[in-house]
This record gives C-alpha cells, sequence and structure tokens, in this order.
C-alpha cells in the first residue's frame, strides 16, 4: 500500500443516501478515515446558509486538507452543489491529484421523498423543501463522477466504492 490519502466525494441530491453511505465507509475502512458532512460543517458548526460564497467553503477545504496530512482516507459528503462549490472540488483536484474517488446519486426525485421520510430528521423539512433544492443532473465537469442509481442497495454501494478505493490503494 502507498501512503496517498484517497478523497471520496458523495454527492446528490436530499435524501439521496450520501450520509448512511459516508457513515457506513467510515465504519468499514475504520481507523483513521475522516468524515466530513457538509451539513454538519454548513448547519451545525458554521450555522451558515448554502449558496454561492458560502462562508462553509473555506472549512470544507481546510478540513479535507486536515484529513489529507492525518488520515488514511476521506470521505466528503453532501449536495454540494457543482456551480456553488466549483472553487472547492478545484482545489481539491489540485491537492489529491489523481486520488479522488467521486459518485453521483442519481436518483429520481421519488426514490429521495420516499428515503426522507424513513431519516431521522424527517420532521425537519418535507417535499416543499426538496422539490425546490432538487438539481437534476448535478455532475461535475473537474471531477468524473461515477453514477449511482436507486437499484444499487445500501450494501453494493458501499462495497463497490470500498473496492475501488483498496484497489487503487495497492497498485
Amino acid at each position: 500500500m502507498n501512503n496517498k490519502t484517497m478523497l471520496i466525494i458523495l454527492r446528490g441530491n436530499s435524501g439521496s443516501g450520501k450520509t448512511s453511505t459516508a457513515k457506513a465507509l467510515q465504519r468499514k475502512f475504520g481507523h483513521g478515515t475522516m468524515l466530513i458532512s457538509q451539513d454538519v460543517v454548513r448547519r451545525e458548526m458554521l450555522y451558515v446558509k448554502d449558496g454561492v460564497n458560502t462562508e462553509a467553503m473555506p472549512l470544507l477545504l481546510e478540513l479535507a486538507l486536515y484529513g489529507k496530512n492525518h488520515c488514511n482516507v476521506v470521505i466528503l459528503e453532501g449536495i454540494l452543489n457543482s456551480k456553488w462549490y466549483k472553487e472547492l472540488f478545484e482545489s481539491l483536484k489540485n491537492e489529491f491529484k489523481d486520488h479522488i474517488f467521486a459518485y453521483y446519486f442519481d436518483l429520481p426525485f421519488e426514490e429521495t421523498l420516499n428515503r426522507h421520510q424513513h431519516k431521522s430528521n424527517a420532521h425537519e423539512f418535507g417535499e416543499k423543501e426538496m422539490r425546490e433544492w432538487w438539481n437534476e443532473k448535478d455532475l461535475l465537469d473537474i471531477i468524473p463522477e461515477i453514477c449511482l442509481h436507486k437499484d444499487l442497495s445500501l450494501n453494493e454501494t458501499i462495497d463497490m466504492i470500498y473496492n475501488d478505493v483498496i484497489n487503487e490503494r495497492r497498485n
């Protein structure tokens, strides 16, 4: 194994399974795996709105750089709108080079709404807000992403990403 820190980016609309996947991956990779959740940084740590020039972006980058220097794997998960966070993705690409594994949860709106209803924070917002936030096929143009679809189970998604990263670390 080499000593390069691997960055996993999990993006997609609200309710698509990013957080569940990220937490399970962190457990599977084990100690030395840093999980950065956009929602935690933006809504809980900083209590700022999302959008153009969000105040969360510099801290997301700082956390990722800390992870690069101190961890084996860094997982960044969130909606992370491709236009609003373009500067972050450019910086991450410069820092992590070809050690980035990016995945986009490409699910139909109805599926995200169904998944949201089973979440612990389902009471905090509903269909109206999710429709307002919806961003169809918000793929990055800077970093290639693998699209994940609704037919993949959580375990299949976790196994696929884990194997992608482990196989790269062996090379």
